[in-house]
This record gives structure tokens, sequence and C-alpha cells, in this order.
């Protein structure tokens, strides 16, 4: 290693800790004048293109997201600071690139209208999207290939089928496709049955755009101002929460496989795992085309959920509940050789 290069590594170590041991709310984020400005204001000018007289409003924050029925636009605090961008790759191994962050936007800006608006009361939206009150759950199981959904934002866990979620997220990634600049969105969904959603939006609009919102503000969640942990503690609480919400994703499919059951004759559901661990595994090797260490991988964490959930089933079903086991196992090898990283 050269000087000069020695210099440049020693001195982004030294920024790095610098930054990493302070609180958050002491880094001074504002959006003004930040590499995301230019992005708010693309999604503003975009708004205005439309006709519209409500402008969505955005913070900095932990994550993605507006606040329950709040129309402001939550953004993660590192995209208003390169060095914090360049912390965020190191740390999670992602960074949203700039086709991705107008994606979010346009999606949670979504989210924004409908809030602002209170659209899930219009004529015609539960009927379109489904009810608004319907239970949200962070874990529910996508169909992919299903054409009554758009297809919008690409999620590490979902795929692109995000909008299956919820019916919020549902209009969100509807709106988002029909507000994105030259998506072409009558043509490229004219024989799905997500048309008809995106038809809908599309009178919906017409029809709002020129009245003054409901609702502009609200109760922000968790503002940069008030993040008063280390960026070094924010990012280990950040790793328990995603384990957390990998192991749901993992425990509600094995739940599903294993439901609760009673009678005399009952086996434990990783006796089952563990006697057709063989099998199991060349089928995930063969269907996913995953290498047999990251099919192992897999393998193991069903067989640890599996243990500390005490699944059982009962004897009779043991070889319909084989054809299940390995049909899970092989969809989380898929996943995960389409993802890139173990779902669970």
């Amino acid at each position: 290693m050269s000087p000069q290069v020695a210099s440049l590594f020693h001195s982004w170590e030294t920024v790095r800790c610098e930054l990493l041991h302070t609180r958050i709310c002491e880094l001074g984020l504002t959006i003004a004048g930040s590499p995301i400005e230019p992005f708010t204001n693309r999604l503003c000018r975009e708004f205005d293109a439309e006709g519209f007289v409500f402008r969505p409003a955005f913070y900095l924050t932990d994550t993605w997201g507006c606040p329950d029925r709040v129309p402001i636009i939550g953004i993660p605090f590192y995209l208003a600071d390169r060095r914090l961008a360049r912390i965020e790759e190191e740390q999670t191994g992602e960074l949203e690139d700039s086709s991705v962050v107008m994606m979010l936007l346009r999606h949670e800006a979504g989210h924004a209208v409908n809030y602002a608006y209170r659209l899930w009361e219009e004529p015609g939206w539960t009927e379109v999207f489904g009810p608004f009150s319907k239970a949200y759950r962070e874990t529910f199981h996508p169909q992919p290939l299903s054409r009554n959904f758009v297809r919008h934002f690409y999620s590490t866990q979902y795929g692109r089928a995000y909008a299956q979620k919820h019916p919020d997220e549902d209009f969100a990634e509807t709106f988002a496709v029909w507000l994105t600049p030259r998506s072409a969105w009558r043509k490229k969904y004219r024989y799905w049955p997500a048309l008809k959603k995106l038809k809908y939006v599309d009178v919906l609009m017409q029809r709002i755009r020129q009245r003054p919102p409901r609702r502009t503000g609200g109760k922000l969640l968790k503002p940069v101002e008030q993040m008063d942990v280390l960026l070094v503690e924010h990012y280990g609480q950040q790793a328990e929460r995603v384990r957390a919400t990998a192991q749901g994703y993992v425990d509600d499919r094995l739940r599903i496989v294993f439901p609760s059951v009673k009678g005399d004759a009952q086996l434990s559901a990783l006796v089952l795992l563990q006697r057709h661990h063989a099998r199991l595994l060349q089928s995930m090797v063969r269907w996913s085309a995953l290498d047999e260490d990251d099919a192992l991988a897999i393998l193991r964490k069903l067989e640890e959920r599996t243990e500390a959930l005490a699944l059982k089933l009962l004897r009779r079903q043991r070889s319909e509940k084989l054809l299940d086991l390995a049909s899970l196992a092989t969809a989380l090898a898929v996943e995960f050789a389409y993802c890139g990283r173990l779902m669970g």
C-alpha cells in the first residue's frame, strides 16, 4: 500500500470512527442542501406536472415510510450525507441507488396522498383495494405471478409483490405506477386485472388534485432530531430488528405446515426434518441451483426454528407433511437464490 493510499485509508477510518461514535441527533442532518434534496424536488415536480395542489412534506428518520395516517414522507437519515451513506453500505451491504430512491419516494407519496385526503373513505376505494382497516402484518405469503396487483418496487423480502401486503400498500404501489413519468401503464397493464386499479386511481386523482388536503401534519415517528443513540448503536439495534423480522417470516411458514394438533399419535416435526435431511437438501440444491453450503444454512435454520417452536404432527400425516416441508424448504432456497440473502 502506497503512503498516499495508506493516508487516505486511515483518514476515512478516523472519520468513520468519529461518526459511528456520534449521536445521530448531533450530526446536524437536514434535507435542504443534502444529496437527497434533488430527489425530493423531482418528486414535487412530478406532482406539479399532474396539477396537484397538495405537495408532500419530508423529514429524516431511521427508515422509509409515512407515520400512520400522517401525510409526511420519512427518509432514511443516511441519504442526507454521503459519508453516512458509505457507512450504511459498509454496515448492511445495501444502499439505494437513484432509481430505487425515486421508486420509494413515489410509493411513500401514494401513502401521503391517501392520508392527506383520507382516500380510503372515497366511494369505491374499499371495493377496489380492500378494507383500509385490515390488520397489518409484517409477514405474508406473496403470489409473485399474480396479475391482480401492479409490480413497482422490488423488495428483497417480497420481490415485486409488495402491493399484496395490505390494501394501503396496494394503493401506494398503484399510485406510484400511475405517477411515474413515461410508465406507459395503460399499455403495460392492458391485459391485467390490475388495470382496473390504475384506472380508478386515474379518475380519483383527477377528482381530488385541485382540492386542498384534509390533513397536512401530524406526529412524526423517530425524527432525526430525537434520535439520541450513537450511530454504532443504531446499527446494532437495526440488526436485531432484521433478525426478528426474518425469524417471524420463517416461523409463520412453519406454523402453516405444522399447525397445532391434538391426539396421542404425535411426532416431533424436528424428527421428520432430521430423518429426511439428506433428501430435503438434495431437493433444495436441485431446484434452486444453490450450492450445498447455502442450502444447508437454510435447512439448519428450519431445524432450529422447528425445535424452538416445538412443532408436532400426527404420525399418519408424515407423507403429507414431508411433501409440504420439501415445498417450503425449496421455496426458501429459491427465494435466497433470487434475492441474494436468506429470508429467515
